[in-house]
Order: structure tokens, then C-alpha cells, then sequence
């Protein structure tokens, strides 16, 4: 039985894992277009030289899986066209392409491995006194933020964007205000609309400053290839799926993470984990001839780290609605820490993640 998982972020790379568990007689393929896994909830501390990202995904997968350095193309009637235009056959898909970015020009964006090294060697030149301004006042945007505050003290760093940690509770958003106060971050209730060669940015109010790197940490979307290929996806380009992730057009292809149009869900490792686990199960079930079960999302918390030693952590209803209560300072950058450690133990291991924190 052959089973392509295209994809080998945190959805893909634990479904592959777990799928070899359940299902040992299964040839197990991952197809990703780098040869590492990517922690993106570490893309930040990547970019201001704080930790490291990347693990080689020899060393994440278990033995016996295949990998391919490749892009899928297309999804055919089971097959996948690879960028080079060869054909894999599968009997099923596990399909974890993720999101994607559409960086303003003249901006860089911060949520890819790649975008993370243009960052860090852009960053990396700035002279000591040098201005940074961060698009997006989302998790991935605040951590950016804070994260090159908290390494080059001497720089100034500016946050753009609406809807300031907007899914937190209100008490929360105002510690990590605070916080990001005290990195001496300034945050401004604003967009950007515009970035000039000379540096200059344009701001939706009419304001503008000056700015040597402007760092993008906004999530575009995703991938065009389920609707490339024919799929049934919504408006946003996600693909159709059934109460078990199955794609509503092909029950072969099963989807999890960023790229599934899963009512109620977000885009972040806690999703895509979860979803990866019953992503594995639902192919091995099959596989096995078994009943398959309904996936349920399930949230716990949003994490979001303010530099090295301090965060928040905001504690969330099983819908993702924030609960009054919230942790803050060391403890919860500690927790954050322990929590993204976990996610990467759960992605290398199989084992099954059903609520795991975390942003992107």
C-alpha cells in the first residue's frame, strides 16, 4: 500500500511518523521541497539569531520512510506530479502543504525558512542604531518583534498592524503590550500600505517613518495546489473536507494543517498536529478496512513569547474563545519553551497530539 504524505511541517511529518506505526506494511513517501523540517514557531528566534529552526529530516523521521526533495505540482488520479515532472502513484495522500505569504514589495517576509534567512543576514547588517518596522500584529508578528528587540537592544523597532493580539483576552493583549513596551517596542494601530526604495513607509493613517527592514508576519494563505488539481476547496483556496479530513472530492486524499478547510480551526501547530495525528489514523483505518472516527477540534491556549524571558500564555475554551485568566512573565516563556519542545518531540514521534499551545 502506498501513501504519499506532500508536506513536512508539523502535520506532515507526525502523520508520516505515526502512519508508520500504524500501518508498518505501508511504503510511506514524504515529498517536501527542502530536506529539513522547520520548527516556524521558532522562524523568529531563527531570524534574530537566538536559536535554530531546522533539524534534518533524517534525523525526524523514522526509519524505513522515504523522502523526496521535490515540490508537488498536481494532484492526479492517484498520482502527484512532482516539479520535475516525474509521477509518484499512491493508494492514499496525506496532503500538509500548509500556508503561504504575499509579502508586501519591498518587505520581507518572516513566516518561511527562507524568508527567516533573508531576515537574519538582512538584520544581521543593520548598524547598531538601525530602524526595523514588523508588519502584522498577529502572534508571528509580536514574536518577531520582541525577539530582534530583545537581541539588538539598540535598534528601533516598530510593530504595524489591527486587531492587536486579537485572540486574546483583554487583560492579556494589555500585558503584552506592556511587555513589548518594555523591549521598547513601539506598536502602532495602523496598516501598511506602501514601502519606498529609500526605506520610507507608507502608513494607512498617513503617517510614515523611516525604516532599514521591514519584516512581513502576515499569513496570505495557501497553496494554490488542491485547486490547482481539481479539488473542492472554499474561498480562501483550502480543501473541502469530510468529518474524518477526507478531501470531499477524493476520499483517497486525506488533508490536515493550514490547507484544510476544517470549520473553527486556525493556522497554528495546534492545529496542525492534531490534525496530523487523525490525518494518520484515518489512512491507517482505511488501509485496515476499520470504521473511521470524526475529528473534533480541540484548543487549549495560545502561547506567545515576549523575547527569551518573558510571554504569555492565555488559556483558551475547547472553541479557542480566551478564558479571564492568563500567565504571564518568566513562568510562561518557560512554558512556551516547554510547549514548542513538545510539539517537535510529537511531530519526530508519532505520538498523538490532541490540544498541544502554540502560535505561528
Amino acid at each position: 500500500m502506498k501513501v504519499i504524505v506532500a508536506g513536512a511541517g508539523y502535520a506532515g511529518t507526525l502523520a508520516a511518523n505515526r502512519l508508520a506505526k500504524k500501518a508498518p506494511g505501508a511504503e510511506i513517501t514524504v515529498v517536501n521541497p527542502r530536506p529539513d523540517f522547520v520548527e516556524r514557531v521558532r522562524l523568529h528566534q531563527q531570524l534574530a539569531g537566538t536559536g535554530r529552526a531546522a533539524t534534518p529530516l533524517a534525523k525526524m523521521l523514522r526509519d524505513g520512510i522515504r523522502t523526496r526533495q521535490a515540490t508537488v505540482e498536481k494532484i492526479g488520479d492517484g498520482c502527484v506530479v512532482l516539479d520535475g515532472g516525474e509521477s509518484l502513484d499512491f493508494d492514499y495522500l496525506v496532503l500538509a502543504v500548509g500556508s503561504t505569504l504575499s509579502p508586501l514589495p519591498g518587505t520581507v517576509p518572516v513566516g518561511t525558512w527562507e524568508g527567516a534567512e533573508r531576515a537574519r543576514a538582512a538584520l544581521a547588517a543593520l548598524p547598531a542604531d538601525g530602524a526595523v518596522t514588523v508588519v502584522g500584529a498577529g502572534p508571528t508578528g509580536i514574536e518577531t518583534a520582541a525577539e530582534v528587540a530583545h537581541a539588538r537592544s539598540g535598534l528601533t523597532v516598530r510593530l504595524v498592524g489591527r486587531d492587536f493580539a486579537a485572540s486574546l483576552s483583554a487583560k492579556a493583549r494589555a500585558r503584552v503590550r506592556t511587555g513589548l513596551e518594555r523591549l521598547n517596542v513601539t506598536v502602532l494601530d495602523d496598516t501598511v500600505t506602501e514601502v519606498r526604495d529609500d526605506g520610507e513607509v507608507l502608513l494607512g493613517s498617513g503617517g510614515r517613518h523611516a525604516s532599514d527592514l521591514v519584516l512581513w508576519a502576515v499569513i496570505g494563505g495557501v497553496p494554490d495546489l488542491a485547486a490547482r488539481s481539481g479539488l473542492e476547496v472554499d474561498e480562501r483556496g483550502r480543501a473541502l473536507v469530510d468529518e474524518y479530513l477526507r478531501s470531499t472530492g477524493d476520499p483517497r486524499i486525506v488533508v490536515a494543517g493550514d490547507c484544510a478547510a476544517v470549520p473553527g480551526s486556525r493556522m497554528s501547530c495546534q492545529t496542525a498536529e492534531p490534525q496530523g495525528t487523525h490525518a494518520a489514523d484515518t489512512v491507517a483505518r482505511m488501509i485496515q478496512g476499520r470504521p473511521l472516527k470524526p475529528y473534533s477540534v480541540d484548543y487549549v491556549a495560545t502561547c506567545i513569547s515576549l523575547g527569551r524571558r518573558d510571554g504569555v500564555i492565555q488559556p483558551s475554551h475547547r472553541d479557542d474563545s480566551p478564558r479571564r485568566r492568563f500567565l504571564a512573565g518568566r513562568a510562561a516563556a518557560l512554558t512556551k519553551e516547554g510547549v514548542v519542545r513538545s510539539a517537535r518531540f510529537s511531530a519526530r514521534t508519532g505520538i498523538g497530539a490532541t490540544g498541544l499551545p502554540g502560535s505561528k
